[in-house]
């Protein structure tokens, strides 16, 4: 795992435990070599990104037991990936972000002013 820092620098604090997320299903956006799909960014989710990521091949609605995923609802915590995010704001789309909860990582992929515009 790599280090578990945010992106204003300090301790990556938990994005949820009910549901479970994150890479590793710790509850935080911590991410290692093997995630390629940057699950970095603590996001609080709304029908217009659900729906948004849904449409991009992403569906996080759908539970998938197999998977031990039970599929979201606006108003859940969840990690997602930086590039569906982005893709998102683009787009018009983009959820609330937790700064304290997103990993510093995604700054290789989102700038923090753009992350800024959407923090909590």
């Amino acid at each position: 795992m790599l280090p578990s820092v945010n992106v204003l620098g300090g301790d990556l604090v938990e994005c949820s435990s009910d549901p479970l997320t994150g890479w590793f299903r710790d509850g935080c956006c911590n991410t290692d070599v093997n995630d390629s799909g940057r699950h970095i960014v603590c996001c609080i989710l709304t029908d217009d990104f659900l729906a948004f990521a849904k449409s991009e091949g992403n569906d996080l609605i759908t539970p998938a037991p197999q998977f031990g995923f039970p599929g979201l609802v606006a108003g859940d915590r969840w990690c997602v990936c930086a590039q569906t995010w982005l893709n998102a704001y683009e787009q018009g789309a983009a959820c609330p972000v937790d700064l304290e909860s997103t990993h510093e990582l995604v700054l290789e992929i989102i700038d923090l002013e753009q992350l800024e515009t959407h923090a909590l």
